[in-house]
């Protein structure tokens, strides 16, 4: 049975880290950029400024691919303290291109019959 609500789909990947440091440590990680450059390249976001910050808890960057077709996502980062008294970081990293709207993207193994339209 539906209550009406729809869920977009998700065109990305969720990677959740445990650290023993402190999230403020963390955080310096994530938006200094010469921290940033030693695992997040320049090269690979569209813009060096972040889009969305909530400062000490969740920070978004834009990235474009290099190659062709140079899709676009965003790579979102949340911080949430740990009991352990370290940092609980999820990384969320999204296709967002609106391009990818009108393709149809299906599994590679959807063991369905390919259909040809007649002209």
């Amino acid at each position: 049975m539906s209550h009406g609500k729809t869920e977009k789909p998700f065109n990305g990947v969720e990677l959740e880290y445990e650290f023993d440091e402190p999230p403020r440590k963390v955080w310096r990680a994530i938006t200094i950029p010469e921290f940033r450059e030693r695992w997040l390249p320049k090269e690979a976001l569209a813009e060096a400024e972040a889009t969305c910050v909530t400062p000490e808890r969740e920070v978004s960057f834009r990235m474009r691919d290099r190659e062709s077709p140079f899709l676009e996502s965003t790579v979102t980062f949340r911080l949430a303290p740990n009991a352990a008294g370290g940092t609980s970081l999820r990384i969320i990293h999204e296709v967002t291109d609106a391009r990818l709207k009108r393709m149809v993207m299906t599994a590679a193994n959807n063991n369905s019959v390919p259909v040809m339209r007649a002209a």
